[in-house]
């Protein structure tokens, strides 16, 4: 904060100007004095003030007009009223329209002091607040978040489309592809709600008898242990948006409540009658294939069409290993800082490895290795011998990587012809071969390919291998190909 507080003091009576600038100048304040509301404005527009005091009642434009204009502009200026003993009704009134405070004349110096120093800390702490804000606009713009493949340009392309909307959007992907991180970027992304609180719950790390209390909060005595009122997730989402990751841990009690509140926006918490409404957009996450789980019955069908309104899948990292590098990069860059050491890089062996890795525990698995890594190890350069034994075993058979030949072919959009030329080099052995495997095989294959270039989109899959989507789903049904995606 500065040596000195720049305090705009209007006061149409001379003697009480001269004493302000007196008894602020003595407090570590610099008083620049006006003594007309018209004045006290033209001085407002021209300099930069950290506070205004200004009288009331004046000849010409009043203090409540000089708040007006104040408050109409796009200057974030706190103003604290004067006004005498019997027109303390109409400083409550400004207060309503904008002041932050009054003090009634004549005022006693150190009450002054007190309500202005109120004012400046108030006013630091909101500006610190909005500062905040920007910076977690600016670390979640989806144009910062890492990764060049054209899959996760689909992704960026999509967060674009709906970020400043609100559609409840359903996040599926495995463990460790970010999801968390794709909510965040929507939020504050979105002009209406980036301001409001971002509000995540994690539906499968809490107890599922205190769930429907997180999530609606609960009344005085509402079971053993509410010995206070509580206000739950979505009471604190107002105005923002609620996250709800892994919400296909869901009871089915609980998901018809959350039935009702994805559709009408409104709730009653635990043990109380008040029907509440809330204006909050939600987001959802899973790694569940949740419309398999629907399909089985183990999650509402009704509930997740509500949820799936706009459906966002994040690839795997071993889908787009073209990241790994980039990614690689930033964390090193991140650990480095945080241990105060010079960063380090990867000789060509080490990242070959990494290339290959399977990536179980996708970009979490990555950041916790740069993370260790920073840690043990001292040098430059990351040698093979510096990572993982995982990283040096040998693929199994039937799990080829997709950085290899057929999966890079898939992620430049060339068709690999290996399924076909193998089946045509194996068609005829010594005792000939069966054609229905063969074409089983290579029907299999294919199906295989598309949905990997697919992300999983079964949509999308069958139109590159020109079926219809029933079709392609009945032929998955039949040879039990899962995925997580729609």
């Amino acid at each position: 904060m500065p040596d000195m507080y720049k305090v705009l003091v209007i006061e149409d009576d001379e003697i009480v100007r001269d004493v302000l600038r007196s008894v602020l100048g003595g407090k570590g304040y610099e008083a620049t004095l006006a003594e007309t509301g018209e004045a006290g404005l033209e001085m407002f527009r021209a300099e930069k003030f950290d506070l205004i005091l200004t009288d009331l009642i004046m000849p010409g434009m009043s203090g409540m007009d000089v708040l007006r204009e104040v408050t109409a502009s796009k200057i974030r200026v706190p103003v604290v009223v004067m006004t005498a003993f019997g027109t303390v009704q109409t400083a409550v009134e400004a207060m309503k329209h904008g002041a932050f405070d009054y003090i009634t004349k004549p005022f006693n110096v150190d009450e002054l002091v007190i309500v202005l120093d109120k004012a400046l800390s108030f006013s630091k702490l909101k500006k610190e607040n909005i500062m905040l804000r920007m910076q977690l606009k600016k670390k979640y713009n989806f144009k910062g978040l890492i990764g060049d493949s054209p899959r996760m340009q689909t992704v960026y392309e999509l967060i674009e489309k709906i970020a400043d909307t609100d559609s409840t959007v359903l996040i599926t992907g495995e463990s460790g592809t970010g999801k968390e991180l794709i909510a965040k970027t929507i939020h504050y992304n979105n002009s209406s709600r980036a301001g409001g609180p971002f509000i995540p719950l994690n539906c499968g790390a809490i107890p599922r008898d205190l769930l429907e209390s997180e999530l609606f909060g609960h009344e005085k005595g509402a079971f053993t242990g509410a010995v206070n009122t509580r206000v739950g997730r979505f009471e604190l989402a107002q105005g923002g948006t609620l996250f709800l990751d892994e919400v296909g841990e869901l009871d089915p009690a609980l998901q018809v409540k959350l039935l009702r509140v994805v559709q009408e926006r409104e709730f009653e918490r635990v043990g109380g009658m008040k029907t509440i409404k809330v204006d909050v957009r939600i987001l959802a996450a899973t790694n569940r294939d949740l419309e398999r789980a629907t399909n089985e019955g183990k999650f509402r069908e009704d509930l997740f069409y509500r949820l799936n309104v706009i459906p966002l899948h994040l690839p795997p990292l071993r889908v787009r290993v073209e990241d790994i590098g980039l990614l690689t990069a930033h964390f090193i860059e991140e650990f480095s800082r945080k241990r105060k050491r010079e960063p380090f890089t990867f000789s060509p062996e080490a990242m070959e490895c990494m290339v290959k890795y399977r990536w179980p525990g996708n970009v979490r698995e990555l950041e916790n290795l740069i993370e260790r890594l920073s840690i043990l190890v001292s040098g430059k350069v990351v040698q093979t011998a510096d990572l993982p034994e995982k990283f040096h075993l040998p693929l199994l058979p039937g799990r080829e990587h997709p950085a290899d030949a057929s999966i890079a072919a898939l992620a430049s959009g060339q068709p690999d012809a290996r399924p076909v030329a193998a089946a045509g080099a194996a068609a005829f052995g010594e005792n000939g071969t069966n054609l229905n495997e063969m074409v089983s095989s290579l029907e299999r294959s294919l199906i295989m390919q598309a949905l990997e270039r697919s992300g999983g989109v079964r949509s999308k899959a069958a139109q590159l291998l020109g079926l219809n989507r029933t079709t392609l789903l009945e032929k998955m049904k039949k040879m039990r190909i899962e995925t997580s995606a729609t």
